[in-house]
């Protein structure tokens, strides 16, 4: 079987972790990064390759970052090594609760003009030979203007060619100079997309107040096909083709770090998917995977005890 090939776009950070008050430990992550990284665990056991789409330096940090996820299993094939560059940063602070508080340093990070740079239209030209491509708000909401347009330029190309368009709403309004910037970014990609992964607060915030099951007709109406809505621990919904399907979240989980909960989520749930499993036993095992994420600290938590696998991916997609 030729092998499914996906292209996760966006921006990786040197990750700084308050551990304890004090004490810090150094990682890498980003939004899509740790989508990135989930989806390549999962690649182990099916035939599927991940490759990773941004910008760095040539400093010490972005080789390091690159080596980081190379040992996942993630490609690096498209990343751009520009000179003169570096990549963002950012610090997790946690609350008693597990809740993250971030402080981002990255205006001048390289990805912000990830499609402006010299190599940038050969990378955009081979995003053509992905059968997917699966990019976030902050993909969009970190990129200057002038790259934000060729890449959207592209998606547009690339879905009318055929391409599998799957997007993660991942809304932080701080990133945006308004919401409304925001939500006309985001309609562009609504209408391309064949899977559009957002939470309810999301859906107020960009989908004019709309809850539940309106929000999935509003998503419909722009032009999405899948549309998947989480509500933390509440179930989430999924609507496919106008049918609703409701599926329960794993209970009783001790929180310890959500972060990275949406990207394990959209990575179980993405894969999943390709591999033809139906939307509950996706959500199912997406669940599974956000669960387990969010009881270690950190984006990435340990391979070694990973609930889930591209074997009980292709149980399900064989069961469908």
């Amino acid at each position: 079987m030729t092998p499914i090939k996906i292209a996760l776009i966006g921006e990786c950070m040197i990750e700084l972790q308050e551990t304890e008050p004090g004490n810090t430990k150094q990682t890498f992550g980003g939004d899509t990064l740790n989508t990135a990284i989930y989806c390549a665990r999962l690649a182990r056991e099916l035939p599927l390759h991940v490759d990773y789409v941004t910008a760095l330096g040539q400093d010490n940090f972005s080789t390091k970052m690159i080596s980081f996820w190379e040992q996942e299993g993630v490609g690096s094939s498209l990343v751009q090594r520009c000179q003169d560059e570096l990549p963002g940063l950012y610090y997790i602070e946690l609350d008693n609760h597990g809740e993250r508080i971030f402080h981002y340093w990255r205006s001048a990070a390289a990805a912000r003009k990830c499609f402006e740079y010299p190599g940038s239209e050969t990378v955009l030209e081979k995003l053509a030979e992905y059968d997917a491509i699966y990019l976030s708000g902050i993909s969009l909401a970190i990129l200057t203007e002038k790259s934000r347009t060729a890449l959207l330029d592209r998606l547009k190309q690339l879905a009318e060619a055929g391409t599998a368009i799957y997007f993660d709403c991942n809304y932080r309004p701080h990133l945006w100079p308004s919401a409304s910037h925001a939500t006309h970014a985001y309609q562009q990609v609504y209408s391309l997309s064949k899977i559009v992964f957002l939470t309810s607060e999301e859906a107020l915030a960009l989908l004019n107040g709309a809850r539940g099951e309106q929000a999935h007709k509003v998503l419909q109406d722009l032009g999405a096909e899948e549309i998947v809505l989480k509500d933390g621990e509440k179930p989430c919904t999924i609507s496919v083709n106008g049918t609703l399907s409701v599926v329960d979240a794993c209970q009783g989980t001790r929180v310890i770090d959500t972060t990275a909960a949406g990207d394990s989520f959209s990575a179980a749930y993405l894969v999943s998917r390709c591999f033809g499993c139906s939307p509950y036993e996706s959500a199912t095992l997406a669940h599974r995977a956000a669960a387990y994420v969010i009881g270690h600290k950190g984006a990435v938590a340990p391979l070694d005890q990973m609930p889930i696998s591209g074997k009980d991916i292709l149980n399900c997609s064989n069961k469908t």
